[in-house]
């Protein structure tokens, strides 16, 4: 069955191609052929999956560095490289170089493309200078720059081909993230929500760079993009569904960004996303829900108008950003087929939502440690359906400002932060990557002004009490809500999954060891340690008729912050420099991407 679904999605996807609705069909028949990656996850369902198979569970322990490539930058490499034949383009964070690699020409540097930045966007950069990585499309490569500008490249000899201006660096506005070509068109969020920013997600057509729809996260309704269609749990929104959840023009500082991934179901002509939390981080200074921060949207591709939305934290009190992955499935549950969203978000819980409408249909703890509630009530019949239920001891908003609420679990940076998931459909599971650690939050009054941090609250990191791991890698079964079997890591596991058709399942660790384990038990099979912390996203392909795992090496991001900036303070980096101070004794900075394959036979 799960072949037939497969096989299915790719041939209403050639169809739409031989139809005439896509620009790039080469992307389309490319994002079916496993030997290239040719999207930032891999696919549009964001299932960071490969059908290769050469790499096994009985060989992977014999696995080898093939070759390695400095990038000539350090801070944090989130993100992984794209592969288009035989060329892999390789990016970085702030300046944003971008390489193109030939494959097939031992691994000769084609081109470098080096944007000239103003380095005063590093201060505006909330956790570090990292950039999730470029997209491929039309004969483009397409880049979302620190300063929130959009290029386009010539993917064959590097030159560029167009800029869109999206934001003002002044005023907080960067970009950290990974665009996606859907169609003739390139998406791409935005970050800043430490800054008061109010956020959105932007539609550019592909060959000119004009922007084509912009949807913000909180505001009115033709700012949102919210129509009388529009539902959320099955129920109309109704009107200005947004301005009545914030106090006077809050949302015009409201913040809710969409750093986070894009997904895209070709059937449904639908695209999917996450927003952030809303700003200041001080729950008292904004009453209300705060709607549409910490929200699932899924909106029409050609028009950005949202057909259905969930709001997974009302008014925000612990910085649960929504913006993590939204992986598309098509599963049997109850034994009748449907078309799931699943969501690891920061609060703690994982969603499985059918993605044709919203209707929740799971919502559970993926890490038993977590407090702050005791669940989603998820009677239908409820006034409060769909909503978390909060524990008073660990709300920030009812303990109030200038107190300092202890014990709070997960903290800021979630039990999942960016580090994407993998679904297998072999086994029906997903492989998350998580942190497993608490805080304490005090929250404090602060006065919004552009281009200055907009936050509010002093934190303070650690694991759970009564334990020294910092994360577990764990699986995920998103129809029954329940962790299959789990890892334990010393510190939090801040790089992307990769399954594949082979049985095993990649991911990598902030102390720098890329690790393969079984994916049906979690037997760890191999290890390797890279030149430095790894918060890049494990990727294979084939060239030559061979499968190579790549990765990106490069502590920094949030947990690695105080090692990317050199901070020391241990409420710095919003609390990560003190929860993750012993890193710096097995990892320093760096910027490799390593490649592994089997020896020759």
């Amino acid at each position: 069955m799960r072949k037939v679904l497969l096989a299915t999605c790719l041939t209403s996807v050639a169809a739409l191609a031989a139809g005439g609705a896509w620009a790039s069909e080469e992307l389309v028949k490319m994002s079916a052929n496993p030997k290239d990656w040719v999207m930032p996850a891999g696919d549009y369902a964001n299932t960071r999956y490969s059908k290769l198979n050469q790499i096994t569970a009985q060989n992977v322990g014999k696995l080898q560095v093939a070759w390695t490539f400095s990038t000539g930058v350090l801070r944090g490499h989130e993100g992984g490289p794209l592969i288009v034949g035989n060329m892999m383009y390789v990016h970085t964070p702030f300046p944003n170089k971008v390489y193109a690699i030939d494959l097939a020409q031992d691994n000769k540097i084609v081109w470098r493309y080096e944007p000239k930045q103003d380095p005063n966007v590093i201060p505006v950069m909330c956790c570090d200078t990292v950039n999730r990585g470029v997209a491929y499309g039309d004969g483009k490569i397409l880049q979302h720059q620190a300063d929130d500008q959009r290029v386009a490249i010539d993917a064959k000899n590097g030159h560029h081909v167009w800029t869109a201006v999206n934001g003002d660096p002044s005023k907080g506005q960067t970009g950290t993230s990974a665009p996606l070509v859907v169609k003739d068109k390139v998406l791409v969020g935005t970050s800043g929500g430490e800054f008061g920013v109010q956020c959105s997600m932007t539609a550019y057509d592909i060959k000119s760079g004009k922007q084509v729809w912009k949807a913000y996260s909180e505001g009115p309704d033709d700012q949102i993009l919210f129509d009388a269609n529009t539902t959320s749990l099955g129920k109309p929104v109704g009107k200005d569904s947004s301005l009545k959840t914030w106090q006077g023009d809050q949302w015009k500082t409201g913040g809710g960004c969409t750093w986070g991934w894009i997904s895209y179901d070709p059937q449904l002509d639908m695209v999917y996303y996450g927003s952030g939390n809303p700003s200041t981080w001080n729950p008292k200074q904004r009453p209300g829900d705060n709607k549409w921060s910490m929200t699932i949207f899924a909106r029409a591709a050609d028009t950005g108008v949202a057909k259905w939305v969930y709001q997974m934290t009302p008014h925000d009190e612990w910085d649960y950003d929504g913006v993590n992955e939204m992986i598309l499935s098509d599963q049997a549950i109850n034994g009748q087929p449907r078309k799931l969203l699943t969501h690891f978000d920061r609060n703690g819980l994982a969603y499985t939502l059918d993605r044709t409408n919203g209707e929740l249909l799971v919502a559970e703890k993926y890490d038993p440690k977590v407090n702050w509630t005791t669940g989603v009530d998820m009677d239908k019949n409820s006034a409060t359906y769909g909503r978390p239920k909060v524990v008073d001891q660990y709300s920030t908003d009812k303990q109030g400002e200038d107190v300092n609420t202890k014990g709070i679990c997960p903290a800021a940076l979630g039990t999942k932060d960016e580090q994407p998931a993998a679904y297998s459909p072999d086994t029906q599971l997903f492989y998350v990557p998580t942190n497993h650690v608490c805080m304490d939050y005090e929250p404090f009054k602060v006065s919004y002004t552009a281009g200055q941090p907009y936050v509010g609250a002093t934190l303070s990191m650690y694991p759970p009490s009564g334990e020294s791991h910092m994360g577990n890698f764990i699986a995920w079964d998103g129809k029954t809500g329940k962790i299959a079997w789990s890892n334990k890591e010393p510190f939090s596991v801040w790089s992307g999954a990769l399954a594949t058709a082979g049985g095993v399942v990649f991911y990598g660790t902030l102390e720098g060891y890329l690790k393969a384990v079984d994916a049906k038990t979690g037997k760890e099979l191999y290890k390797f340690k890279t030149p430095s912390g790894i918060i890049g996203n494990v990727t294979t392909y084939e060239n030559g008729g061979k499968q190579y795992v790549a990765v990106l090496s490069g502590v920094g991001g949030w947990a690695g912050i105080g090692l990317a900036a050199g901070l020391t303070d241990p409420t710095a980096g919003l609390g990560a420099v003190g929860g993750y101070a012993a890193l710096s004794n097995y990892t320093a900075l760096g910027g490799t991407l390593t490649v592994f394959s089997l020896p020759q036979q």
